[in-house]
């Protein structure tokens, strides 16, 4: 909480890609180019409702803080900020039902013209790109915050949650957060959904940073000898710890990544690097939605997820694993949860710490404290969870 005194004042531009993570749960890796085929799937959309609790979260603060949000018109911020009972201001352009890239870029540019001293979007790094085009066009440096709604969102602009940025923000009037230039990543959305990881940097933006809410972007894992003799370690015990004192008939939910691959590569069945996979009784189910988990797990007390962090980011679950949905993680519940990781991954965790953000804060509630992660064959490490 701040201190009692005058109120700190803020000019706040705020959008939101209405569309942003909608491909998250049906397991479509991404948004972009997708909409129709989510919509096909049963998606709904997810950005809305974190620009309102967004909102929400910043209202607790205006015993201490006056913002004058700057937002969109219709589903770009209005109507959240309507909802979210939040008084605001209207920049002049088009209300569309069908948004794009092209409108978030418009809407920064208008931003700057206002002279606003913070740009806060909702969405995922493919709308971090084009605020950052944007801003580079009008050649300005305001500061920018996400609060993620993506599917990924490697680059290192997002604060962990909604909530969290809420506070960052009320730090940053108040002068308490620095101001650092953090990383914008590309990433090749058609690549990702071949199981191919091209990722590059794109930029930097500068965006307020304060120690445990800003969640850092993604490192890759190195292709060492070590860091594999440590994965196939992990991939012994597990597959050990199956046959002898979890369940060989259980349902192991997989979630992506080299780590837990190479416990499929020892089973000498396939893996979908980048998605989510259901193991069996000797069966693997490859890139599985939240939908077809529910449907395929027929006794949830028999199940497991087993997942690894995000390198440096140390995100378990929110971040490129929401077919894992809040549903699934309560119906398994955290007793059945594995995480696994290298040590240099939790050497080289952000803040020492991993992080989760479901979109549910009964269970990232449920989540948070300290849990085991299993860093080498038998040998396992307490982390906490925040």
């Amino acid at each position: 909480m701040m201190k009692k005194g005058p109120k700190n004042t803020l000019i706040l531009g705020f959008l939101v890609n209405p569309i942003a993570g909608m491909g998250g749960r049906v397991g479509l890796k991404g948004t972009d180019g997708m909409y129709e085929k989510a919509l096909e799937l049963g998606a709904k959309p997810v950005s809305p409702k974190r620009a309102v609790e967004f909102l929400k979260s910043l209202s607790r603060y205006k015993d201490e803080l006056e913002v004058t949000l700057i937002t969109c018109p219709g589903q770009m911020g209005e109507e959240e900020a309507k909802e979210a009972q939040f008084d605001f201001e209207l920049i002049d352009m088009p209300k569309k039902e069908r948004t794009g890239p092209e409108d978030t870029k418009l809407a920064v540019s208008k931003f700057v013209d206002k002279n606003v001293e913070l740009i806060v979007f909702v969405g995922g790094d493919g709308t971090a790109r084009d605020v950052m085009d944007a801003l580079r066009s009008k050649n300005s440096n305001i500061p920018v915050l996400g609060v993620p709604s993506g599917v990924k969102m490697y680059s290192g602009i997002f604060a962990i949650n909604p909530q969290v940025a809420a506070e960052v923000i009320a730090y940053f009037a108040e002068n308490k957060a620095n101001v650092m230039e953090l990383e914008v990543m590309d990433i090749d959305e058609e690549a990702f959904r071949k199981n191919e990881l091209k990722i590059k940097l794109y930029g930097y933006m500068k965006t307020p940073y304060v120690p445990m809410a800003i969640q850092g972007s993604k490192s890759v894992t190195p292709n060492t000898i070590d860091e594999h003799e440590n994965q196939l370690a992990i991939a012994r015990y597990i597959i050990d710890r199956i046959k002898e004192d979890l369940d060989p008939d259980g349902y192991y939910i997989l979630g992506p990544g080299t780590t837990v691959k190479t416990i499929n590569d020892l089973l000498g069945i396939e893996k979908t690097l980048l998605g989510v996979d259901i193991y069996h009784k000797g069966k693997v189910y490859l890139d599985v939605n939240e939908r077809q988990i529910l449907e395929i797990v027929k006794d949830f007390k028999k199940a497991w997820i087993i997942v690894s962090p995000i390198g440096h980011q140390g995100m378990i679950f929110g971040r490129g694993n929401q077919q894992i949905s809040p549903e699934i993680i309560k119906r398994v519940g955290k007793d059945h949860i594995i995480v696994i990781a290298t040590m240099r991954k939790i050497r080289d965790l952000a803040d020492g710490a991993l992080k989760v953000d479901t979109g549910d804060p009964e269970v990232d509630n449920m989540l948070r404290g300290y849990i085991k992660v299993l860093v080498d064959y038998q040998t396992w490490r307490m982390v906490k969870v925040i």
